[in-house]
């Protein structure tokens, strides 16, 4: 069977990622579709709408066979790691092929500009350190260097989120020494920041940028949403009573930054250049998550970057739990989120060739990731009553969605 890896957030499953889905399979001419997925954080330091769970179900319901865990230590963090980790992912699974959505929908550009990179890589690291010395974000920073270079026009523009993350995946591979092909489709319509909701296939961003305000389905999300999202979207506010966004969790986060010392906040994953006394100094002042953010915000200290800090501080990552991940060769294990039966018989044919554990239970493997996992679940699920956390938990040990 020819499998192709789908690197996904599903922040939630729209018809944008119905398309992905569908593209990339008439590409590669795979048998077999499998996303690896963020669990409960993002790769952006945001909160998942809705769990790992409910996407999974909706994915499974619209062409992806089978659906994969990428790990927390990998979920939340910049694009290379993130790519690497997923990477590594896919590759126990024996993907054929990876394909992702670019702004042109071409490959070619992005594997010579990889070998491009990898010729005036010297020169680039240069411009970025001159870059991030002189106060810039690391995305600009990273802009500015790839312009000296000239990796920032034409069909690979690497000033563009999706082709960004393209580029990290194709750089995977190739430092991996994976024999993944990586493949692209071109992006339709919506834009990957786009704030409104223009056509049936929008953006992530606008859809629970306007869902959440209303807390409902508006008539243009309606459109733009698969009836399978619409309706684990309508199960989990029912059960919960919300979904998530980062207003839910600024108590607490106001909560730990006022309780931790200064050295216990220098400690925490993405705490650095003094921000721990910049975050005493705002706790106060701030209203709401995004008056705190705006207060926080600086040249140097993107949204992002601010929110990939909230997302450890809440889970209480360390520097030290996660700088061993860094420079991982191998995934320690695969854990399958859901499946169809296609998915099930792909299982059966490649299990007894992995090198890594298979599992579907959190407990069903002593691991430090796991551990990590199981924390960012833990504080995922904090605004919930406990009664609620007890019910959405039990998936986790239960084992993987059937469809």
């Amino acid at each position: 069977m020819k499998a192709c890896g789908l690197i996904v957030e599903y922040n939630p499953f729209h018809n944008g990622h119905v398309y992905h889905v569908e593209q990339s399979k008439e590409k590669t001419n795979a048998d077999i579709m499998i996303a690896v997925m963020s669990s409960s954080f993002l790769q952006r330091g945001e909160p998942a709408i809705i769990d790992k769970f409910h996407r999974t179900k909706a994915a499974l319901n619209r062409g992806v066979d089978l659906v994969v865990e990428l790990p927390f230590a990998f979920a939340v963090q910049y694009a290379d790691l993130f790519a690497r980790g997923a990477i590594l992912t896919l590759s126990e699974l024996n993907v054929d092929y990876v394909c992702f959505g670019s702004e042109a929908g071409n490959i070619q550009p992005f594997l010579e500009g990889y070998d491009h990179y990898q010729n005036y890589k010297s020169h680039f690291t240069d411009e970025l350190h001159k870059q991030l010395d002189q106060g810039l974000s690391f995305p600009q920073a990273s802009k500015k260097a790839y312009q000296t270079i000239d990796l920032a026009t034409g069909e690979i523009d690497l000033g563009q989120p999706n082709n960004i993350l393209g580029f990290s995946y194709v750089k995977a591979i190739k430092e991996l020494g994976s024999t993944i092909q990586p493949e692209t489709i071109k992006r339709t319509k919506s834009g990957y920041h786009d704030e409104k909701i223009e056509h049936e296939i929008a953006s992530a961003t606008s859809i629970r940028k306007e869902i959440i305000k209303d807390r409902s389905i508006t008539d243009s999300a309606y459109k733009a949403l698969p009836v399978e999202t619409i309706e684990h979207l309508k199960e989990y506010l029912n059960l919960t009573s919300n979904w998530h966004d980062w207003e839910l969790y600024f108590p607490y986060l106001q909560l730990l930054v006022q309780t931790k010392s200064h050295q216990e906040l220098r400690q925490i994953q993405g705490v650095i250049e003094g921000l721990e006394y910049r975050l005493k100094q705002t706790v106060q002042e701030a209203t709401d998550f995004h008056s705190w953010m705006t207060l926080l915000k600086t040249k140097r200290y993107t949204w992002t970057r601010l929110q990939r800090m909230f997302v450890h501080l809440l889970t209480n990552t360390t520097k030290e739990d996660l700088e061993k991940y860094s420079e991982m060769k191998q995934a320690p294990y695969t854990r399958i989120l859901g499946m169809n039966q296609k998915g099930r018989e792909y299982i059966q044919t490649i299990k007894k060739d992995m090198n890594v554990p298979l599992i579907s239970n959190i407990q069903e493997l002593k691991h430090p990731m796991l551990v990590l996992e199981e924390k960012a679940t833990d504080a995922y699920y904090i605004p919930h009553s406990p009664k609620v956390k007890q019910q959405l938990k039990k998936q986790e040990l239960t084992g993987p969605i059937i469809i």
